[in-house]
C-alpha cells in the first residue's frame, strides 16, 4: 500500500497549520512556501478536507484556512481517509463478497491482518503528535552525517 502525494501533503498541511495556525488563519501561499508544495496543488488538497469539515475558509484580507478542533482531536487517518480512501490493501481486506474465494483463500486473513495493523497505527497517532514530533525535530537541529 502507498500513500498518494496528495494523502502525504494533506498531513504537512494540516502540522502547519496546527504549529502556525495559532494567530489566526494561514494562507495557502504561506503553507506552499514553507512545504515546498505547489499551492495550486494544496488547493486540490484543501477542498476534501475542507468538505469533510476538518478545515475552514476565512476569506478576505488575512484570510486562510484554520483547523476546525484542537490538534489532538484529529487522528492521521481522519486526514488520511478523505483523499485516500479505505486503507486496506486490498478489497478483500473489507469486503468479504468481493472475491468469490474469500471463503476459501487464506490470504484474506494476512490482508486483513495488514489492514488492521495499518488502522490501529493511523488512528492512534494524532495531529498532535505529529506537531510535537515536528518541533523535536526542529530543536534537535539538522544532523550532519
Amino acid at each position: 500500500m502507498k500513500i498518494s502525494t496528495k494523502g502525504r501533503y494533506a498531513l504537512r498541511l494540516m502540522v502547519d497549520l496546527a504549529c502556525c495556525g495559532g494567530d489566526g488563519p494561514v494562507s495557502l501561499k504561506d503553507v506552499s512556501r514553507r512545504q515546498q508544495v505547489s499551492d495550486k496543488y494544496l488547493e486540490q488538497i484543501v477542498t476534501p478536507l475542507s468538505r469533510m469539515g476538518l478545515v475552514r475558509s476565512v476569506r478576505g484580507a488575512g484570510g486562510g484556512y484554520l483547523l476546525t478542533r484542537a490538534p489532538e482531536e484529529y487522528t492521521v487517518g481522519d486526514i488520511l481517509r478523505p483523499l485516500e480512501g479505505d486503507l486496506a490493501p486490498v478489497e478483500c481486506a473489507t469486503d468479504g463478497a468481493f472475491c468469490d474465494r474469500s471463503g476459501a483463500c487464506v490470504t484474506v486473513w494476512l490482508w486483513q491482518e495488514i489492514y488492521r495493523a495499518v488502522s490501529d497505527v493511523v488512528d492512534r497517532i494524532t495531529l498532535a503528535d505529529l506537531v510535537e514530533h515536528q518541533r523535536q525535530m526542529e530543536d534537535a537541529g539538522p544532523t550532519v552525517g
